[in-house]
């Protein structure tokens, strides 16, 4: 065999392995190629959190597409990953996408979760959909060190306030008080069983008395329930006298009335009496003399009254003359 032919069919080997490695490579990676027929659908979020081109596109854990294309806006606020898929998976409208990431560190990926609606229309070719940022560890880190500084600064005032009630509240004082408390309140507790004690033995050795005195009450209570009674009945039938006396009470009141009216008016001779200054100060004249007399009444009686005692005669020894 000839040197040349030798080089040739290396050759052809060596072709032959890169082209069934490179079968091999399309059959297992099930991405897309460029022999297979595609569609783009055009992916916006505010973060992609570092995911490269080239990822995978998974729809329910199976590789339906890649990213081909990563580009972010003019001012920065949000990026657009050109996602190409296969023309045979198609994803409905109601359809939601994810970024996430295989295991804690492994490489990132667009999720593609079916919607529960099975009559939503496809997506049309160049459709524009939207998502949320993918978690951020770095971020969660973060706040999660924020959370733990604030945890640290709580559980130093939680031993602060320990530290304080332990100096304030159980100082030995303090629990000296208390338990002198709590001795008081046993004793308290003994004297009120005791008198608890007593005073069931005093129902129980006075139970006939307190029967009595039930019976006598309930025997009491029946009879004002039949006094009651009675006089309901009574009110009934004299209903109509008690309205006519309640009437007459009424225009005696009125009758009073008008003739208080009359008197301070100075109608009538009480009104004349009242009002007339003569006869006023007569009347006040009599009043006068009736005191008196009742006064001489009290102290001389009456033959006291009706016999005047004669004053005694002076002497003319008793009271000389001067000249």
């Amino acid at each position: 065999m000839s040197e040349s032919k030798l080089e040739r069919k290396v050759g052809l080997f060596v072709f032959v392995c890169l082209t069934l490695l490179a079968a091999l490579l399309i059959s297992f990676s099930k991405g897309v190629t460029l022999f297979s027929r595609n569609y783009s659908v055009f992916l916006t979020t505010s973060d992609v959190g570092g995911i490269k081109r080239g990822a995978s596109v998974l729809m329910s854990g199976y590789p339906i597409g890649n990213v081909t294309q990563i580009i972010l806006s003019s001012n920065g606020n949000f990026v657009t990953l050109n996602l190409t898929i296969k023309n045979e998976h198609r994803i409905r409208t109601d359809a939601s996408f994810k970024l996430e990431q295989s295991g804690f560190l492994g490489d990132q990926f667009v999720s593609v979760k079916p919607g529960t609606n099975s009559v939503s229309p496809y997506l049309e070719p160049n459709a524009a959909v939207t998502c949320d940022p993918p978690f951020n560890l770095l971020d969660t880190a973060r706040d999660a060190a924020g959370f733990i500084r604030r945890i640290d600064a709580t559980a130093l005032m939680l031993n602060n306030a320990i530290a304080d009630v332990r100096r304030l509240v159980l100082n030995q004082e303090t629990l000296s008080n208390l338990a002198v408390t709590a001795s008081n309140l046993r004793e308290t507790s003994r004297h009120a069983v005791t008198t608890v004690d007593e005073l069931r033995m005093m129902i129980s050795s006075n139970s006939p008395v307190v029967a009595g005195s039930v019976s006598n009450l309930k025997a009491f209570t029946a009879r004002l329930d039949s006094l009651a009674a009675s006089l309901n009945d009574v009110v009934n039938t004299n209903s109509a006298t008690i309205a006519h006396a309640v009437r007459n009470v009424e225009e005696s009141s009125e009758s009073l009335k008008l003739a208080m009216a009359d008197v301070q008016a100075g109608k009538g001779a009480l009104g004349k009496v009242l009002k007339d200054p003569e006869v006023a100060a007569n009347v006040a004249d009599i009043a006068n003399n009736l005191s008196i007399t009742t006064s001489n009444l009290n102290r001389l009686g009456l033959w006291g009254i009706l016999w005047e005692k004669k004053p005694a005669k002076v002497k003319a020894t008793d009271n000389p003359v001067r000249k």
